[in-house]
């Protein structure tokens, strides 16, 4: 299959040159190295875009989404539930220290995910990480202090969250290459998914059957998720295991194209949690009730689900980076323009509608980019190096939030600028790498 377009974009790193249209390339002389290097790369080269097991595969990719990602974009009512009743002795900025280290470990775990299933697969990962996810989660339902929710969901919990979270975009990106986009917005929606389902079951149990047994139900449902997605979760490629070498992490940034994109994922993602972390005490503290405020997460992430799939079938036509483009440049607007002066319900609903479609768009291309600036074998340590690198945005973003409401008398305005100013100089970065990996000429990219 002819992949010019990635070829192009690779001059170096210890990696196999791909053979462009290899049915039309001749063998040089009755080598039988010549003969192995040409079928080697024509099965890396030939991606099926569809099938049973590749449509199996995005399938349980979508079930380690709705549990990981999709878990995370409840942090906002844990935020605003923390600041009522079990922590209602810490400030805002202390308890962000949870979602941000949640958000941290789930992203950070990238590096050593990658490595691993460029190495071995996806089966030991997964199976890790659906005891530390679970595990995690029924210690949370048993913690009472500050320092044993931070352990228990924040450290054990978002670790295995990380270890189903990485192989599953990986393993579908080397399934499709026509049909990437689309394929990876799908499982990306699974985010989506568990993002309404999760805070509807979390409000509507918590006054039922209290804190312990709804973390724990939840918990089962993430265990049966991750049993099927245990099954269902295949890469296409054999695995290669090469020795561990801290370079392979690094060279990847040594690349204008490449080094740019991570930035610019960095300052994005920096910007991009402050709306999650925070919309539902900002709603709040604007007069909106608290069970309606709740719904605003479910609100988002319902609209994200249209913003994780359509943006993405979308870029298989127009191209990847334009669009992230667009999509990211809508963020940094409606949250300066509409979520910075906004102090009514509606326009707080309206924003979080708006939001949950251009920040959906904008997680779900960012493993479609980097497999687009990555040789197909690398993809699992180079997205992990992305995704590593944007976990210290995690980890910063929503504690320099609390932190600036905290200055500001608990006033969001100035938390709420910081997150849009962060957006759009991601965005900036996003044009700047598209520009490093094609130049100035408009095309589908």
């Amino acid at each position: 299959m002819d992949e010019t377009s990635h070829t192009q974009s690779f001059t170096s790193i210890d990696h196999t040159s791909r053979i462009e249209n290899i049915g039309m390339s001749p063998l040089r002389g009755d080598s039988i190295e010549a003969l192995q290097a040409e079928v080697k790369g024509q099965q890396v080269d030939e991606y099926p875009d569809g099938g049973p097991t590749a449509w199996l595969a995005v399938a349980g990719a979508t079930a380690c989404l709705f549990v990981s990602f999709g878990w995370v974009n409840v942090i906002g009512i844990f935020q605003e539930y923390y600041q009522s009743n079990q922590l209602r002795n810490y400030t805002p900025s202390e308890i962000a220290w949870i979602p941000s280290l949640q958000i941290f470990f789930m992203f950070a775990g990238g590096i050593f995910a990658g490595k691993v299933f460029d190495d071995y697969g996806p089966r030991y990962l997964l199976v890790a990480g659906t005891f530390l996810h679970v595990f995690g989660l029924m210690m949370t339902s048993i913690s009472k202090t500050y320092y044993q929710i931070l352990l228990s969901q924040a450290v054990c919990s978002a670790s295995g969250a990380s270890l189903v979270f990485s192989p599953a975009f990986s393993s579908v990106s080397t399934w499709f290459l026509k049909k990437r986009g689309a394929a990876l917005g799908l499982v990306a929606a699974g985010s989506s998914l568990g993002g309404i389902i999760f805070p509807v079951m979390i409000i509507n149990l918590l006054p039922q059957v209290g804190f312990g047994w709804t973390i724990r139900i939840c918990a089962f449902l993430i265990l049966a998720l991750l049993l099927f997605a245990n099954f269902a979760l295949t890469r296409r490629i054999e695995p290669q295991r090469r020795p561990i070498e801290v370079m392979a992490f690094v060279r990847p940034l040594r690349e204008p194209a490449f080094a740019l994109w991570t930035v610019a994922v960095f300052f994005y993602y920096w910007g991009m949690f402050i709306p999650f972390t925070f919309i539902v005490a900002d709603a709040t503290v604007h007069g909106m009730s608290p069970h309606l405020a709740q719904y605003v997460v479910c609100i988002l992430n319902a609209t994200s689900l249209f913003g994780r799939t359509v943006p993405n079938a979308i870029a298989d036509k127009v191209g990847h980076f334009n669009v992230m483009i667009v999509m990211g440049a809508s963020t940094s607007i409606i949250i300066l323009g509409l979520w910075l002066p906004s102090t009514g319900n509606a326009p707080i609903i309206l924003f979080a509608a708006l939001f949950g479609v251009t920040s959906g768009a904008g997680i779900s291309l960012t493993p479609v980019l980097c497999a687009k600036l990555s040789p197909i074998r690398d993809i699992g340590v180079r997205t992990g190096t992305v995704f590593t690198i944007s976990a210290f945005a995690g980890l910063t973003g929503s504690p320099i939030g609390g932190a600036i409401i905290s200055a500001s008398g608990d006033s969001f305005t100035n938390a709420i600028a910081f997150g849009g100013v962060a957006c759009a100089i991601g965005t900036m970065l996003f044009v700047a790498s598209r520009i490093a990996f094609v130049g100035w000429r408009p095309s589908k990219i």
